[in-house]
């Protein structure tokens, strides 16, 4: 292998991993089987799912369900042909789809499976399960563990693989403070490495061909001897979150219906398809309406533009009320324009 170049060898031959597999037994078996050997500085990269499957993380009851249960909070929601997505922080960690509550590849049982709640706890079990089992083979130890899984990425279609968990491996790459190749200083560049991995690894697994780990070689030696902070490390929140909500759910929420929440289904959920007019004018009027005592609406709708006539008995309510429905049409990318005025009522056109 030439210096700087990396190779991905596909784990062929894993059987079903069950609950109570000793997975590191598993892996070793599978290595020996695809002519390989660890050695110092490899990395492993495995699928969270068969962590999950050697762990018995199922959940015994619907999905919807499991996906609740490992929620933090809601980020966006859509209705669809099968029921209510969600984009959510995980328990897990990560924000994701339904939470990385996942029922393909799972098996003959078909169950729903979990993602571990503490990705790089696991990852470092796994880690000192190989060393141990690989005796003196490892002298200096250096060996790095991702579990990956997959998500989509906003504005970009498909999904890709990242390091759910790591453990014996930097996540970061941090160029900030250096400089680059034309001397000029670097002042955001933090390579997310472990995510590079992790998709580097997806190239020569994956859920079709049923391989759920690969062994990546040839990483710079300087990521195994840096300190290792786990994936966690990766996950971004708080005020560094500069999308802690879709755009709809940020507009419902600043009217008092948080995404996830009883009140976010009364009101009525957006769909992934397109819709007719009226029904999203139909949540418009819902959500101008919530939490409003005094307040009425009159609706007509067209095929391509909807009045809503506004009323309520005290001028400042009636304001109230007309502010919270033009704000309410953003949350469906309607423009809402005052077209009559009179001293209880306002009417709007919705386009």
């Amino acid at each position: 292998m030439s210096e700087g170049a990396v190779e991905v060898h596909p784990l062929a031959g894993l059987p079903e991993v069950r609950a109570g597999d000793d997975l590191a037994a598993l892996l070793l078996a599978a290595l020996e089987a695809s002519g390989l050997v660890l050695s110092d500085g490899d990395c492993l990269v495995v699928s969270s799912k068969v962590v999950s499957k050697a762990s018995g993380m199922t959940w015994p009851g619907e999905r919807a369900d499991a996906v609740a249960a490992h929620t933090r909070r809601v980020v966006a929601e859509r209705a669809g042909a099968t029921g209510v997505t969600r984009v959510v922080e995980s328990a897990a960690g990560p924000v994701m789809a339904a939470a990385g509550v996942d029922a393909s590849n799972t098996g003959p049982t078909g169950a729903v499976l979990l993602l571990p709640e503490q990705p790089d706890a696991e990852a470092t079990r796994l880690r000192d399960a190989l060393l141990a089992a690989a005796g003196g083979t490892l002298p200096r130890r250096a060996l790095g563990i991702v579990l990956s899984d997959t998500a989509g990425r906003p504005w970009r279609a498909g999904q890709t693989d990242f390091a759910l968990g790591a453990a014996g491996l930097a996540v970061l790459d941090d160029l900030r403070g250096r400089v680059d190749h034309d001397g000029r200083p670097l002042a955001v560049t933090a390579r997310a490495v472990a995510d590079e991995v992790a998709a580097a690894a997806d190239l020569v697994k994956g859920k079709a061909d049923g391989v759920p780990a690969a062994l990546v070689r040839g990483l710079p030696a300087l990521w195994f001897a840096a300190p290792a902070d786990g994936a966690a490390a990766l996950v971004r929140t708080g005020p560094g979150d500069w999308f802690a909500l879709g755009h709809v759910e940020a507009v419902r929420a600043a009217l008092g219906v948080a995404p996830g929440s009883r009140d976010s289904t009364d009101v009525g959920l957006r769909s992934v398809a397109p819709e007719p007019l009226a029904d999203r004018v139909g949540r418009v009027v819902a959500l101008a309406l919530h939490d409003v005592e005094d307040g009425s609406a009159d609706v007509d709708v067209t095929d391509e533009a909807a009045e809503l006539v506004l009323a309520a008995p005290d001028p400042y309510d009636l304001g109230r009320l007309v502010t919270r429905a033009q704000v309410a049409a953003a949350s469906e990318d309607l423009h809402a324009e005052v077209v009559a005025r009179g001293p209880s009522s306002t009417t709007l056109r919705l386009t």
